[in-house]
């Protein structure tokens, strides 16, 4: 995984808790190596589960979305046949991890000779390696998180989140009332260590919005612990400590997966991602969020090409597509490749029918590391970006800092694409990505480097509710005044002006430090723009409040330069 990246499940119960998963079969024989394999089932004849009893492996939330959207039911939703299952258990040195309702296929650990046993059965149809054993652990991306900012800073309830969360429009959603509330979310990452200590989670345990846990690397419940590239993804999304930090659905109810293992990288991870997104059907969860991607492997694993970036060949891309099917909302990283060889997005952001999220910087100017399509079919990726360069984060210490990467503008943008579904519910998964695209900042001429752009949650909304548009009901006007970047390092600042007071023919602005002193005044032409340069001129470390005012209004807003 460049952290911009398996398992699969028999019959999940209604209830959807953890996973009902396999049984093990006899231990494998210690002497040969034993690896990881993909098992394909010849076919489901014979199998007891049917159709019209959906309700054995589906939730009826599950159910629920698939009624909504029109989907009916198909042989890819039942269980794999348990008879075919209890074939390859009983293959002396096998153990069965997961099976795969969309596949028709199991996950199995044993050694090469037990492997040629397995394929020998009638109900085998053919089996794909998924790791070739142990390596060197991994890291994190260099890009993907830096030190924590030396002081907090606060903006309102968003703290340094702001300024993200405003070029979206999520601080708009939120005023209109749209913050999560019903909608379930699944995380996909490495680790989430201390989001059951930390302060800004602390809502989703006291208003028990943490559905369930499980950690498909290890196959166990505990999530909090591995890699914290999960922690700080989820801080974005569902961050909620008001003064210090918001995230983008911070009233969503989660489920948090680990399925990437950094301590190697094969494709064992795309099953565990596979197998993550068949729970997370059956639990009848709305959007799954995705900051991993796959292109290359460890040795001797072999590694994708360009070519491959089809949307048709990646394990983790096929299972994206089934997942888009069957009404999930996949928000996924373009990856960070923008740099290097590579230079294009990795699976499964290659998907047709996935929210593939590219990243900007606080200036809304393409991130250098932000990988570019498009598909190796031609198909336009990414498809939208989000601020991933200098993105407000919080680490498991409590501490909020910024990170760069994709990794943080997927979880963001998922965040506002989850209140957007909020506010229109009887939308199909393709017509939410249609109407975020359509309210890009390049609708009307994508590229492979933005995408559709930056969207406006406001903007889709009122695509969406064309009668019923949030300014007639008031909402747009309750837009706060942003600046961004915030906090910054010498940057030209930028004001987000209000409803308020983008039509106003001249604004004043007047600067104060933290004690009260007035350092900077100067008159702006709004020109009925919503962004504006703020020429502050140098100036000390330190926060600052900005108060902007027009002959009708005045607002204010604070800001740090470090």
């Amino acid at each position: 995984m460049r952290f911009s990246h398996f398992l699969l499940l028999a019959g999940l119960s209604a209830a959807a808790s953890p996973p009902a998963l396999a049984t093990a079969g006899p231990p494998p024989r210690a002497t040969a190596t034993v690896r990881k394999h993909l098992i394909y089932f010849t076919n489901k004849a014979g199998t007891p589960f049917s159709l019209s009893q959906p309700q054995a492996f589906l939730s009826a939330r599950a159910l629920a979305r698939r009624t909504r959207q029109g989907i009916a039911l198909k042989p890819r939703d039942l269980p794999v046949n348990p008879a075919y299952v209890a074939q390859v258990k009983a293959v002396a040195g096998v153990r069965v991890w997961y099976t795969s309702r969309w596949f028709n296929a199991a996950v199995v650990s044993c050694d090469s000779t037990t492997l040629a046993s397995i394929r020998t059965l009638s109900c085998v149809q053919g089996a794909q390696t998924l790791n070739r054993g142990q390596n060197a652990p991994r890291h994190p991306d260099p890009e993907t998180s830096t030190a924590p900012a030396q002081r907090p800073a606060s903006a309102a309830d968003y703290g340094t989140a702001f300024g993200q969360a405003q070029m979206i429009g999520a601080v708009s959603m939120h005023s209109a009332g749209f913050r999560g509330e019903g909608m379930q979310v699944a995380v996909f990452d490495a680790g989430f260590p201390g989001v059951n200590q930390m302060a800004v989670f602390a809502p989703l345990f006291q208003e028990q919005r943490i559905a369930s846990t499980f950690n498909f690397v290890d196959k166990t419940a505990d999530v909090y612990q591995r890699n914290d590239h999960g922690t700080l993804c989820l801080s974005t999304l569902a961050g909620n400590q008001p003064g210090t930090y918001l995230g983008t659905a911070p009233k969503a109810t989660y489920r948090l997966f680990i399925t990437e293992d950094i301590n190697s990288e094969h494709p064992v991870e795309e099953a565990n991602w596979l197998v993550a997104a068949e729970y997370a059907d059956s639990a009848g969860v709305d959007v799954i969020s995705s900051s991993l991607g796959y292109n290359t492997f460890d040795a001797p694993s072999t590694d994708y090409t360009y070519a491959d970036m089809n949307g048709r060949t990646a394990i983790a891309s096929r299972a994206a597509v089934t997942a888009a099917r069957v009404g999930m909302l996949v928000v996924n990283s373009a990856g960070n490749e923008g740099n290097s060889g590579w230079h294009y997005i990795t699976a499964p952001a290659d998907a047709d029918s996935v929210l593939t999220v590219g990243a900007v910087t606080a200036q809304r100017e393409h991130a250098s590391f932000s990988s570019y399509g498009p598909t190796a079919d031609g198909r336009i990726k990414p498809n939208m970006v989000a601020q991933g360069q200098a993105a407000a984060i919080v680490y498991p210490s409590g501490a909020v800092g910024t990170g760069n990467g994709t990794s943080f503008a997927c979880p963001i943008m998922a965040g506002m694409a989850t209140g957007f579904w909020q506010s229109s519910p009887a939308l199909k998964v393709q017509e939410v990505i249609r109407y975020l695209q359509s309210a890009g900042s390049q609708a009307t001429s994508p590229d492979n480097t933005l995408g559709y752009g930056i969207p406006s949650f406001v903007t889709a909304y009122n695509l969406a509710h064309p009668n019923n548009p949030l300014a007639s009901a008031g909402a747009a006007a309750a837009e706060p005044l942003g600046v961004y970047p915030n906090p910054s390092r010498g940057e030209e600042l930028h004001l987000h002006l209000s409803s308020a007071l983008r039509m106003a023919p001249a604004l004043y602005v007047r600067i104060f430090d933290a004690r009260g002193t007035l350092v900077r005044e100067l008159q702006l032409n709004a020109a009925g723009t919503a962004d504006v340069a703020l020429p502050t001129g140098p100036l000390a470390r330190g926060m600052y409040t900005c108060v902007v005012g027009s002959a009708r209004t005045q607002q204010t807003v604070r800001f740090v330069r470090l």
